[in-house]
């Protein structure tokens, strides 16, 4: 871990925190942390930000791109929904400053806590700074006093205790594949289900939705209460999060739609048009896209995203603008594996392949399937009747409705274990 980089949070409460084009937005509050096990450190979620109306918000880690002595600089879209912390969070200024505990005989209280990167957009609990005393005293008082730095793991509050249970489900749940983590949910009670669901992160909940058998989704989901589940299904990808609003009940599912954000909603909206089993029913409206203009350099910086999974990272697709789907004129595909061999300046354009017709959206599953082995794809363009890019349909897609409805009920059982093992 570099220590030399660690920010002490004293510090950057206060701090304003400036949006991409430089304007403030509000100002640092607290940091929200998640205690993790097996002797690891906790780990940042993310920031309350204060906005000037006095409504406090989270922006997550992966939205922070840079802190300095002045300020926090954030990037992508702000959520300016009130924030609410959940069970498994716990706030550094309002709940661990002036803790007390005793330490070598004595009473000690927190005086600071560290937080250090450890990758990008991943940052842990480093440190914590101590001072004599057992009750709350002024910040010169403690200042003058003297403190002493210590490691995180010698501080009781961050060391997660067993008797925390539905804490240390969620710690242990951190580092676990989404299918991994279904397994788990499925088989908890009802009841013990509900509480971790509920302490998850969106994220991290929304990778494990997608993994249940499809009864099981509807019936998280319903569980949650309206605004948090709006908040899950803007998290799930949308192909995915349409066939999950699809067999809700229709009262249920509209009142959903509304609560997420408008573009989010409306991409799941559009995708409920498209009949079942056709490539427009299983696409993704979101593929890697870039206009004619485009150099290799800038396609490879798109598929970089970490955000973009392997099969939609293998193939770019060149439009005439707008290029958010429905795009402008659909030009043609450039596979990534091309890409790579040439150099950064050389135009996407110039290496289409020509030999590889889009889907159209009604085409029937059977056929999907056909082209991905005839051209050996693991990701496909889907153009509507005015030849505009609508979306792609990954491999991973085509296996969800090719497979038995069930399927995912045999995972969660170890019956496709049983299978792969002979």
């Amino acid at each position: 871990m570099n220590r030399s980089s660690s920010v002490f949070i004293s510090r950057l409460r206060g701090l304003p925190v400036l949006d991409a084009a430089g304007d403030q937005v509000g100002k640092v509050r607290d940091v929200v942390i998640q205690m993790r096990t097996q002797g690891r450190a906790p780990r940042v979620r993310g920031l309350v930000v204060e906005l000037f109306a006095r409504r406090r918000i989270f922006v997550p880690m992966p939205r922070v791109h840079a802190i300095d002595a002045q300020q926090v600089m954030i990037s992508g879209t702000v959520d300016t929904r009130v924030f609410s912390r959940r069970d498994a969070e716990t706030l550094v200024v309002d709940d661990l400053f002036d803790r007390t505990f005793p330490r070598e005989g004595a009473q000690v209280s927190i005086f600071d806590v560290a937080m250090s990167p450890v990758r990008s957009h991943d940052w842990e609990i480093s440190e914590v700074a101590l001072v004599p005393g057992g009750s709350r005293f002024s910040s010169l008082r403690k200042k003058a006093a003297g403190s002493v730095v210590v490691d995180w793991n010698e501080v009781p509050g961050l060391v997660m205790m067993r008797q925390q249970s539905t804490e240390r489900t969620v710690a242990e749940m951190q580092d676990m594949k989404p299918a991994d983590v279904a397994r788990e949910l499925h088989d908890m009670a009802p009841s013990r289900r509900a509480a971790v669901a509920k302490a998850l992160d969106d994220d991290q909940l929304a990778d494990a939705i997608e993994e249940l058998p499809e009864d099981e989704q509807v019936s998280l989901i319903s569980i949650l209460d309206p605004e948090r589940a709006a908040d899950i299904l803007e998290e799930m990808d949308p192909d995915d999060a349409a066939d999950l609003v699809q067999d809700l009940p229709e009262p249920l599912a509209e009142r959903l739609l509304a609560r997420m954000r408008p573009e989010d909603a409306e991409d799941v909206r559009n995708l409920l048009v498209y009949e079942d089993f056709t490539a427009g029913a299983m696409m993704t409206p979101e593929p890697v896209v870039v206009g004619p203009d485009a150099t290799v350099a800038d396609a490879l910086a798109k598929v970089r995203n970490e955000d973009i999974t392997p099969a939609l990272a293998s193939m770019v697709f060149v439009c005439r603008p707008p290029l958010d789907t429905p795009s402008g004129r659909f030009l043609g595909i450039a596979h990534v594996q091309r890409l790579l061999r040439e150099p950064p300046s050389s135009m996407v354009s110039s290496m289409l392949d020509t030999d590889l017709e889009p889907l159209a959206t009604d085409t029937p599953v059977g056929a999907v399937s056909r082209y991905f082995a005839i051209y050996n794809l693991v990701v496909a363009p889907v153009v509507n009747v005015e030849n505009e890019l609508v979306g792609a349909v990954t491999v991973d897609d085509l296996l969800d409705h090719l497979l038995p409805a069930d399927w995912r009920g045999d995972q969660m059982d170890g019956h496709l274990m049983e299978v792969a093992r002979g």
